[in-house]
């Protein structure tokens, strides 16, 4: 009797993650294979689980009489699904002949005692009801590259929903700028699959690379455009003159990839949820719409643009429309006009193609990354010329606050810290702030407030309030230390005021993940006069670090920290902060010295301001239960045609 050879993944239960199933499936590769066929079985048949990959299915017909006896055999488990390819002669065959005799050849087999322990490692992980194939398409992505908070999310968020059952791939550029942090892709393999994309006047072939890490495929896209100096967006001459290329390479290219990889054995197929990040990759809404779906390709997939910052739009001239590989009809998209103010000259018609437009127009639904700023970009002030188009498509628009990495940021494990402490046990604390003053080389003086700023030194960051503000707050008994780099005359000024200063102040120009964890862990005070601010993820991991935050009162910043009241709840007071508003130097001095004022005069309080923010619930599994919803949302309603 000859053996039936399948690839099989066993599994313990139904809700088995997709990402894992992906590791388990083997390849099969026959000479008429397409994308083969797997069932989920177990050692003895005693059950079915779900098979979760989205895979587009081929089968039509010929295999008959051996599913049904496997239905027969299962009647009552639904959710067995096989995926069978019509041309595999042989297996057609043993199902006619009635044998029922199956050898199993596969690349992870466990026994029933290891089945039982998958059981209760499985019931400790958070789950969905509905999962998804998911392709996040960014700039930048944790830790393989990084800028600001837009690498934090879609370095972190991919793998909680990875973690909750999804099937998730996160599409980033393979930049290469021959410093260490090249390392980080060194775990990324070549998939040996090429695509040709036509745009900006010709035929641009990229690669893709590939790591599988913590659930989540991390796909690369190659091409010598990403290997130059700097970082991903510009270099110390500004910003780089050929990024409309660079991103819309990476629109087309992530397009591809679910159709063309075959991550695990399986591409993930044409029901995919995009999830747009930005402007960068701001055409890949536009690209389903105009160029896939017209052919019955990605008839079924939805597309979410998260927006992290809506001042950036990739603003190009009207006169690029043709490299972007679009079809001449779909201009509109993308068109923008500038107002007559805001043009060059009189000749000026002040036409220009704004791709973070054209993402607003066509995809499904829009997500902020906080509730505050998903109202803030429908008013004039912080719409950025957007706000009449974005109120147009309130019905779909949305705001989830990030959440943070928990392991990364955690006090009482912290590799960057020399001491650990928890909301149970504060002591630690008062001996990182020690630690931070001799590494700072400042007084140690445990009983002097100590007031933080990290983040990039620019505009809407709010530095200007800060330099002000400065000789008056130096009167104060305080001591001040800035973390970041960006504009060269607050470097400057930072140089200088730390020289002047030198028992007080301290200026350090450029940026650094372990002395970030120690000042947040050290300070006792985070402040951030931000302009606007989406969310804001340095607000949560102060609280986290029982750092007290005094923000000014927008975007994300409003919705997650609460002003102190001392008189809530009968004088126990409640409050995890303090907001200040105008957007004044005054006014943030006042926020200042009335935190300052609480911290050396009521200490009992403060220790309940700093345990109330340690308690928050800052998990990204918390921020990802209200994604799916959105995600159904998405589902629920038709794709955008145009």
């Amino acid at each position: 009797m000859e053996a039936l050879q399948i690839s099989t993944i066993f599994t313990s239960k139904p809700s088995l993650p997709l990402a894992e199933i992906s590791r388990n499936f083997g390849t099969v590769r026959t000479k008429n294979l397409n994308l083969g066929f797997s069932l989920i079985w177990r050692e003895k048949i005693g059950g079915f689980g779900l098979l979760k990959r989205s895979v587009t299915e081929r089968s039509e017909g010929g295999f008959s009489s051996f599913q049904d006896e496997i239905t027969r055999t299962l009647d009552d488990r639904k959710d067995l699904q096989v995926i069978f390819d019509k041309q595999i002669d042989g297996f057609h065959k043993e199902s006619q002949s009635g044998n029922k005799e199956v050898v199993v050849s596969s690349t992870k087999i466990v026994s029933d005692e290891e089945a039982g322990a998958e059981d209760e490692e499985e019931e400790e992980k958070p789950n969905t009801k509905v999962t998804h194939n998911i392709v996040f398409v960014t700039a930048e992505a944790a830790p393989y590259s990084k800028t600001g908070g837009l690498g934090d999310v879609c370095g972190s968020l991919p793998i909680t929903l990875a973690n909750r059952g999804h099937r998730v791939m996160v599409i980033s550029p393979r930049y290469l700028n021959g410093s260490p942090a090249d390392k980080n892709f060194d775990g990324a393999v070549d998939t040996e699959c090429k695509v040709n994309i036509s745009c900006f006047g010709g035929m641009q072939e990229v690669m893709f690379y590939h790591e599988y890490r913590e659930g989540v495929d991390w796909v690369f896209v190659d091409h010598p455009a990403y290997h130059r100096p700097g970082n991903p967006y510009g270099d110390v001459n500004g910003a780089y003159g050929d990024n409309q290329f660079r991103f819309a390479l990476l629109c087309h290219a992530a397009c591809e990839a679910p159709l063309v990889l075959p991550l695990g054995g399986f591409t993930y197929g044409e029901k995919c949820l995009f999830l747009i990040n930005d402007w960068h990759a701001g055409l890949v809404p536009v690209l389903l719409a105009a160029k896939y779906r017209p052919h019955g390709v990605y008839k079924d997939s939805r597309s979410i643009l998260v927006i992290h910052n809506l001042a950036h739009q990739g603003v190009e001239p009207a006169i690029t429309y043709k490299n972007l590989g679009l079809p001449p009809e779909w201009y509109g998209a993308l068109e923008w006009v500038f107002p007559t103010w805001a043009r060059t000259h009189a000749l000026d018609t002040g036409e220009a193609v704004n791709i973070l437009k054209g993402a607003i127009v066509t995809v499904d639904r829009i997500m902020t990354v906080s509730q505050g700023y998903a109202w803030e970009i429908t008013t004039v002030e912080g719409g950025y010329g957007l706000n009449e188009l974005l109120s147009s498509r309130k019905s779909v628009l949305n705001g989830i606050p990030n959440g943070i990495d928990i392991t990364e940021w955690d006090p009482s494990t912290d590799e960057h810290i020399d001491f650990h402490y928890s909301v149970d046990d504060l002591s630690g604390k008062v001996e990182c702030k020690t630690a931070l003053q001799k590494e700072l080389s400042l007084p140690i003086r445990p009983e002097c407030p100590m007031i933080g700023f990290i983040g990039r030194l620019d505009y809407q960051k709010g530095i200007d309030l800060i330099r002000a503000a400065m000789p008056e707050l130096l009167q104060d008994d305080v001591q001040f230390v800035m973390l970041g780099s960006g504009d060269k005359q607050t470097e400057d000024w930072m140089r200088a005021t730390e020289a002047a200063n030198r028992d007080k102040f301290i200026g350090w120009v450029g940026f650094s993940v372990p002395i970030s964890h120690r000042i947040t862990a050290g300070c006792d005070i985070l402040l951030m006069p931000s302009r606007f601010e989406p969310c804001g993820l340095n607000q949560l991991y102060a609280m986290r670090y029982g750092t007290v935050p005094v923000v000014h009162c927008t975007g994300g910043l409003r919705d997650t920290v609460e002003n102190f009241n001392p008189y809530a709840q009968e004088g126990s007071g409640q409050g995890t902060g303090w907001t200040f508003s105008p957007l004044t130097k005054e006014s943030m001095l006042g926020a200042l010295r009335t935190a300052i004022g609480t911290y050396k005069a009521h200490q009992s309080s403060w220790k309940g301001i700093m345990k109330r923010g340690m308690e928050q619930n800052l998990t990204w599994d918390n921020a990802a239960v209200q994604y799916e919803q959105v995600f159904e949302w998405a589902f629920s309603d038709p794709p955008y045609i145009g």
